[in-house]
C-alpha cells in the first residue's frame, strides 16, 4: 500500500517544493496538495514547483474544484503539471468546500460535478467540447488520471462511476470504511473501480487521550455535516449544534486552532474525541498504526495519505515521526 502525506501550500512555493523533496527522500510514496485560493498558494503552481525538484514521488491535488476554476482552466493546468511530472500527477477533484464558501459560492452538486468533470476528461483526452455553441479543444493534451473525493453515499457511488479513482474522506473506522468502499464499487457497476485512497489524520503518540483534544473541530465538523450517526455507531457521541461555532475562516480551517478546540468543548467531550481519534483517525503508537494500516489495505484501499491537524504550518513533526517510526515497519520484509 502506498503511503502519502498531505502538505497544505501554506508557504512560498519553493519552500513547499523543498519539503516535498524531504518527503520523497524519507521514502514516502505520495504528496497531496489541497486547493483553497484564499488560504494557500495556488495549488497548480505549487504542484509544478514540486514536480521540478522531485523525481519519484507521486503528486496530486487533494482536492481542487470545478466551481472557482472553470473546467477548461483545470484541464490546462493539469496538463501542464503532468508534462512536468510524466506519469506522476493525479488530478483530485471535489465539491470545493473551503474554496467556494469564503467567496460566497456553493459547492458543486452531484449533477454539476458529473458534467464538469466530464468536460475536463474530454479535453485531456484530446476531444473537442461544446461550450455554449463554441466547439473547441485543448492543444497538446496529456492523459491525466482523475480521482474524485467523496464522503456521502451518492458521491461515493458517483466516484466509482465516473472517476479513475476515489479519495475517501470518511475516516478509517472499519465499518464506515467498508461501507464507503462498497459504495464506490457499487457505483462502478460492473467495471473494475479505480484505486481507492483514504485520508486520515495521524499522530504517533503514547497518550491518545491527551493529544486527541486537537481533533475536536474535526469531529464536530463531521457530525454537523451528517456524520453523527456513523460516529455514534463507533461510540462517539456528539451534541450537534444547529450552527457550528464561529471561527475564521471556518471551523475546520481555523487560524486560531486552540480557540476552535475550546469552542467545541460544549459539544465534544474528551472521552468522545479520544474514541474518535482511535477509531476514525490514526492516533496511537507506531505499532498500533502499523496494524491499522494493514487492516485498511485488507479492506480494499490501495493508498493512505496522512495529515496533521492544522492548515497554516507544514507537517514537519508528522513527517519526522512517520519516517522515523512508521515507514521502517511498513518497508520491513514479512517474516516467515
Amino acid at each position: 500500500m502506498r503511503i502519502g502525506i498531505r502538505i497544505p501550500p501554506c508557504a512560498p512555493a519553493n519552500e513547499i517544493a523543498q519539503f516535498a523533496l524531504e518527503v520523497e527522500r524519507a521514502g514516502l510514496d505520495e504528496v497531496w496538495l489541497p486547493d483553497s485560493q484564499l488560504l494557500w498558494r495556488d495549488v497548480f503552481a505549487v504542484a509544478a514547483a514540486v514536480a521540478g525538484v522531485t523525481s519519484r514521488i507521486r503528486l496530486g491535488t487533494a482536492v481542487t474544484n470545478l466551481v472557482t476554476r472553470h473546467p477548461a482552466v483545470v484541464a490546462s493546468a493539469a496538463r501542464t503539471v503532468a508534462e512536468l511530472a510524466p506519469g506522476r500527477f493525479v488530478l483530485g477533484v471535489g465539491v470545493g468546500n473551503s474554496s467556494v464558501g469564503p467567496v460566497g459560492l456553493r459547492p458543486s452538486t452531484g449533477a454539476e460535478l458529473r458534467s464538469r468533470l466530464g468536460v475536463v476528461r474530454e479535453l485531456l483526452s484530446g476531444r473537442r467540447v461544446d461550450f455554449g455553441g463554441v466547439r473547441t479543444g485543448l492543444c497538446d493534451p496529456v492523459p491525466v488520471p482523475i480521482h474524485m473525493a467523496a464522503s456521502g453515499p451518492r458521491n461515493l457511488r458517483l466516484a466509482g462511476e465516473i472517476a479513475d479513482g476515489a479519495i475517501l474522506l470518511s475516516g478509517v473506522a472499519p465499518e464506515p470504511l467498508a461501507a464507503a468502499i462498497a459504495e464506490v464499487r457499487a457505483g462502478a457497476a460492473g467495471r473494475t473501480p479505480g484505486p481507492i485512497t483514504v485520508s486520515a489524520f495521524c499522530r504517533i503518540t503514547g497518550d491518545v487521550a491527551r493529544d486527541a483534544r486537537e481533533l475536536k473541530p474535526v469531529c464536530l465538523g463531521i457530525a454537523h455535516n451528517g456524520g453523527a450517526s456513523f460516529l455514534a455507531k463507533a461510540g462517539v457521541r456528539v451534541a450537534v449544534p444547529d450552527r457550528l461555532p464561529a471561527s475564521y475562516p471556518d471551523l475546520l480551517h481555523a487560524q486560531d486552532w486552540d480557540a476552535a478546540v475550546r469552542a467545541c468543548d460544549p459539544y465534544v467531550d474528551d472521552d468522545a474525541v479520544a474514541v474518535f481519534a482511535r477509531e476514525f483517525c490514526l492516533y496511537g503508537t507506531a505499532e498500533e498504526i502499523h496494524t491499522r494500516l494493514h487492516a485498511i489495505e485488507n479492506a480494499g484501499a490501495e493508498a493512505v495519505f496522512l495529515q496533521h491537524v492544522g492548515s497554516y504550518d507544514l507537517p514537519r513533526r508528522l513527517l519526522a515521526d512517520v519516517a522515523g517510526h512508521l515507514t521502517p515497519r511498513l518497508r520491513a520484509p514479512v517474516s516467515g
